[in-house]
């Protein structure tokens, strides 16, 4: 863990020394630096709740993105969702930690709580709180107990590691155990999902990720280890990738559209906790337009699935009018650095724009009436932290100097002056930059304040950005494979005509080709 200490107090409004103080702890599952984890990657922090009857509550959270997700079930279960996700860090009770070691292994980052943070009641209020409702029906888990005090101690978690700042967190998903088939880890390892088994090897996800957003990459990750089991939900991605398949004309159009948009689902995050810049809130503005246009060419398009996924997005046109009105096209990085808000939006900002323009114009007048005065061609205006602005004279030319100056610094080669019409400018400039940076530091946090309001909006928009995602790659590797859509019915069979494995397919030397494989199950016969 990582105590991150910051400025308390403003350092212009106080004559002492600036307190000081420790503002956020970085831990391995609660992070929102973009450089402590991998973008195609969630980073999950867990919490188990253990209990003695071998019903435990299982909670799931990506402070980066605010996804939210909470279960129960037996130790299995539990340790198939550990699995799946893979979290960075565990929270559990504190004197039944050997317990969690013994039954999930040593391998997570492991944080203890005691007891009384794992109640229901302690649970029930922090969620309650944290989504204004007065109660959790509306999320599915009213009567998960167990599900209930693991997603409290999480947000427990959050407030112990000075992390108040959630407005991204904004629900909770229920994981339901019925709509997934469930892998265990010797699954996932031994059929390389996830990751090769030898150095130089490749993985499932290594062939069929060619998502182009880090939402999509997240996603299809979950997919991958969390199969669907019901047919009506797999033929509803199937027959997107079939229009897709189809329609080489749309899915080169869209997978442009997508490279655009970049990780919006963290940006919703970045707004969340004030952790936004200048240029990432122009991306966003300019990731939404182009979701405007993704909807508005596939309105028409003849494809009831697909057409559910497009009439879904929102355009968020309030959120693109508060950026386009405020925000310049092409803004500084850092706020601090100023020249961020728009010119016409504020008209005391833009007269002191005007006004330090104007006096920087005036600083040469000076200079040029100053050398035609004195005579002197080398004199020159400049500027030091020291005693601000000064006209400089080399020694040459220091007889010619006029009496109302004031020597002020002697150099090797030269002598530097200040007049009293200098410090009256200067003062004006300094005032006004001054002022400048307050009102565009304080337009910026209204900016922030005003897109909290429309995070719900724009992780809505991330979802369906990362399903549409994930479908174009499954229809970009069938095309480039020869991959044929699967028949899935309820059967008891599994016949598969001239199959080829998508991995080792790939990996076989120059000039081999993959000889294919008929088979054929059912209860009563195996054949390959």
């Amino acid at each position: 863990k990582v105590a991150i200490c910051d400025q308390l107090e403003d350092p212009k409004m106080t004559k002492s020394i600036v307190k000081r103080g420790v503002t956020e702890l970085v831990t391995p599952g609660v992070s929102y630096n973009d450089k402590t984890f991998d973008k195609n990657n969630n980073n999950f922090l867990a919490c188990v709740h253990l209990t003695p009857c071998n019903a435990h509550g299982i909670a799931l959270l990506d402070v980066s993105t605010g996804e939210y997700l909470a279960s129960e079930g037996d130790k299995n279960y539990i340790g198939r969702i550990l699995q799946s996700f893979s979290p960075n860090e565990v929270v559990i009770q504190k004197r039944l930690k050997q317990t969690f070691i013994d039954n999930f292994g040593d391998k997570m980052y492991i944080t203890t709580f005691d007891d009384w943070v794992f109640t229901k009641d302690f649970g029930y209020e922090a969620l309650t709180t944290q989504f204004s409702t007065s109660s959790l029906k509306g999320y599915g888990i009213e009567e998960m107990s167990n599900a209930i005090i693991a997603a409290g101690g999480i947000l427990h978690y959050l407030k112990e590691t000075c992390h108040d700042k959630t407005e991204h967190i904004t629900s909770i998903s229920r994981i339901d155990e019925d709509k997934y088939v469930w892998l265990d880890k010797f699954t996932i390892n031994n059929l390389e999902l996830i990751a090769p088994s030898t150095p130089n090897g490749h993985s499932l996800i290594d062939i069929i990720n060619k998502t182009v957003t880090p939402q999509g990459s997240r996603m299809m990750k979950r997919w991958i280890v969390m199969p669907l089991n019901n047919i009506d939900s797999i033929n509803e991605r199937l027959n997107i990738v079939d229009l897709f398949t189809k329609n080489k004309e749309l899915s080169e159009k869209l997978r442009g559209h997508l490279k655009n948009i970049g990780d919006i689902e963290r940006i919703a995050g970045k707004i969340a906790t004030k952790r936004i810049n200048p240029r990432e809130i122009i991306h966003l503005k300019e990731a939404l337009i182009t979701l405007k246009q993704v909807k508005n060419e596939c309105e028409l398009i003849d494809n009831e699935d697909f057409s559910k996924l497009i009439d879904n997005i929102d355009v968020c046109e309030k959120t693109i009018e508060i950026i386009q009105q405020r925000i310049k096209d092409d803004p500084s990085s850092l706020i601090e650095k100023c020249g961020v808000i728009r010119d016409g939006y504020n008209e005391e900002l833009d007269d002191l724009r005007k006004l330090t323009t104007s006096g920087k114009d005036y600083l040469q007048n000076i200079q040029k009436r100053e050398i035609e005065r004195t005579n002197i061609p080398s004199l020159k205006i400049g500027f030091n932290n020291v005693f601000g602005y000064y006209i400089e004279v080399t020694n040459v030319h220091k007889d010619k100097v006029p009496q109302d100056w004031v020597r002020k610094q002697t150099l090797v080669n030269s002598e530097r002056y200040i007049t009293s019409e200098l410090k009256e400018l200067e003062e004006k400039i300094f005032s006004a930059e001054g002022r400048i940076t307050t009102l565009e530091q304080q337009i910026y946090a209204e900016v922030i304040d005003s897109l909290v309001e429309h995070i719900k909006t724009i992780q809505k928009n991330s979802f369906i950005t990362a399903t549409i995602d994930c479908l174009l790659s499954f229809a970009h590797i069938a095309e480039e494979n020869g991959y044929t859509r699967p028949e899935i019915n309820d059967s008891l069979e599994l016949n598969i005509s001239e199959g080829r494995h998508p991995v080792i397919e790939k990996q076989m030397a120059a000039g081999e080709s993959f000889i294919t494989n008929n088979i054929f199950f059912n209860n009563n016969l195996m054949a390959i």
